[in-house]
């Protein structure tokens, strides 16, 4: 056949074929929900601080306290959404697939967001609205990164659901920059001026929806459903390779053999749920939880949301000032998520990115708390004094850093590692907890982050510096490296206490069952070559390698 593995990805066995455009533009495609997602979330924060949305929803004459409850039930309404979304999406994607159910929730999503824009001065519409918006873009932030890790080969898999990230940050700096175009180029008079800003982000959620037919089904949830053929024929279209091919082989063997050892796959729910605290799962159970729930504290959520008044901390006064301002933000995030997706991930890996994420992005989030402390920016804003020095140069620095430190490792990771990690036959209802789970805490800190600004002041960036200290400490001793570990093989990875098998990778020697993982790969090639008929080379795997 003549046919070499000598251009495999450093870590994997992926030929160059599989790193297509196919699977490029099937990731473009579902990404379309996390710019919808990263728009919709980014874009509140900056039309609440519009005076056209202000006056129109009468927010002139009532309190600041008055004013933080409505904004935090505006921001948290969609956070909730989300949490349900993704709660209740699982047995969905199990019954109808992975595509079907994307597409359901960009048609949700879309109702959602019409309601908004309709909302004509309407607090109650703009609540509903939020809310089902959220409901679609839980259930596809749920699908979508399950999607394209059961559709990515191993070696760009973490680039894939960085693409995901890449479109989150990106609809998030658009939402951020058309808030300001609307402050400078509508009239103040106008409902446009806020309008256009909620309508635009109905554009995503068409092409999410329309795009999707022409994307294929998952492999893996075909193979579930006993439909080798068709996880077959997919597959080799996705890796661009014919079905004879040893890397096809492999890797369809390698999902033959994880269907039919798990006879359970067709559980009922309750049996699922008591999965979840099996040996071998529950750990995994804890770090993709703890994972979710700590990227809200990082910091990056509460200038996401509430950008405007951030930024009115560190003494910028107008509201053109603040959303310019917030715009660079924006860019400072995606200009992260890019360095994520082609540096970060596959080039460093999950657990050091998470380690050295925490380590450097507290950093200016403790300078920026005591910026604040020392020169109380806003309160001199209050009294006319806007002018600022150097400290208050380098504390807005600071702002664009740890976005860009963080989006770079904690934001991206955290959705690829909780894609990735957890067994087959309960993969949806993990990520389902745990996508539900970040949404919780975004909640939290949607809700919250109006009263910390008012009441606690440069304290608020003090408590997430501290917070991300702990999350360096937690992952340096408790998340295991995943780069490179077929989906199939994430079983052995995580068979043993995850402090073992950390310690096992920082002393470079072999994790407990790499050995299995060996025989696994030479069983799966094995019994795929076994099926086929006619003559084929034969397949030799030499220190976890294959050569034909």
């Amino acid at each position: 056949m003549g046919w070499s593995w000598k251009t495999h990805a450093t870590g994997t066995q992926d030929p160059p074929e599989v790193r297509n455009w196919r699977i490029h533009v099937i990731t473009l495609v579902a990404s379309m929900s996390a710019l919808a997602m990263g728009y919709d979330t980014a874009v509140i924060g900056g039309t609440m601080a519009l005076n056209s949305f202000i006056r129109d929803f009468k927010m002139l004459d009532i309190s600041k306290t008055q004013r933080d409850t409505v904004q935090g039930n505006i921001v948290s309404t969609f956070q909730a959404g989300c949490f349900f979304g993704a709660l209740l999406t699982f047995p969905i994607a199990e019954k109808i697939g992975r595509k079907r159910t994307i597409m359901l929730a960009a048609l949700v999503f879309l109702l959602g967001g019409t309601l908004m824009t309709a909302s004509q001065g309407s607090l109650n519409m703009i609540y509903v609205g939020r809310a089902i918006a959220g409901l679609g873009i839980g259930a596809s932030s749920l699908t979508v990164p399950v999607y394209i890790a059961e559709t990515a080969p191993p070696s760009i898999r973490g680039r894939l659901v960085g693409i995901f990230e890449i479109a989150s940050q990106g609809g998030g700096m658009l939402g951020f920059w058309i808030n300001y175009a609307t402050d400078q180029t509508i009239d103040v008079r106008r409902q446009s001026q806020w309008i256009i800003p909620l309508a635009l982000q109905l554009v995503p959620g068409v092409v999410l929806f329309f795009g999707m037919f022409w994307c294929p089904e998952s492999p893996r949830w075909l193979a579930r459903g006993d439909n080798f053929e068709g996880a077959e024929k997919i597959l080799t279209k996705l890796r661009g390779l014919p079905s004879d091919h040893p890397y096809i082989r492999q890797e369809m063997g390698e999902i033959r053999q994880q269907v039919e050892e798990r006879s359970t796959m067709r559980m009922s729910k309750s049996a699922q749920f008591k999965k979840l605290f099996q040996k071998g799962t529950r750990n995994r159970m804890g770090i993709g939880m703890a994972l979710m729930f700590l990227q809200s504290f990082t910091g990056v959520n509460i200038i996401t949301y509430y950008a405007p008044r951030i930024f009115e901390t560190l003494g910028i006064p107008t509201t053109s000032l603040k959303l310019f301002s917030t715009g660079f933000y924006g860019i400072a995030k995606t200009l992260g998520m890019v360095t994520f997706t082609f540096v970060i991930v596959e080039r460093v890996g999950r657990r050091k990115g998470l380690i050295w994420g925490a380590a450097l992005g507290c950093i200016p989030m403790w300078y920026i708390g005591g910026y604040v402390m020392r020169a109380d920016p806003a309160g001199a804003a209050a009294r006319g004094v806007i002018q600022r020095d150097g400290w208050g140069i380098l504390a807005m620095i600071c702002v664009y850093v740890n976005g860009f430190i963080i989006c770079a490792t904690w934001q991206g990771i955290t959705w690829t590692y909780a894609s990735e990690i957890f067994p087959l036959d309960i993969r949806m209802l993990c990520v389902s907890l745990t996508t539900a789970d970040t949404w919780l805490g975004s909640f939290i800190i949607a809700r919250s982050t109006p009263f910390m600004i008012t009441d606690l002041g440069y304290g608020a960036y003090f408590f997430f510096s501290s917070i991300l200290v702990l999350m360096g400490v937690w992952s340096f001793f408790f998340v295991p490296e995943t780069k490179g570990i077929t989906l199939e093989e994430m079983d052995i990875l995580f068979s043993k206490p995850v402090h073992k098998t950390v310690w096992a990778q920082m002393r470079g020697k072999k994790i407990a069952g790499e050995e299995r993982i060996t025989a696994t790969r030479r069983k799966s090639v094995d019994s795929s070559i076994a099926e086929k008929d006619g003559g084929v080379d034969q397949v030799e795997i030499v220190g976890g390698e294959k050569k034909v």
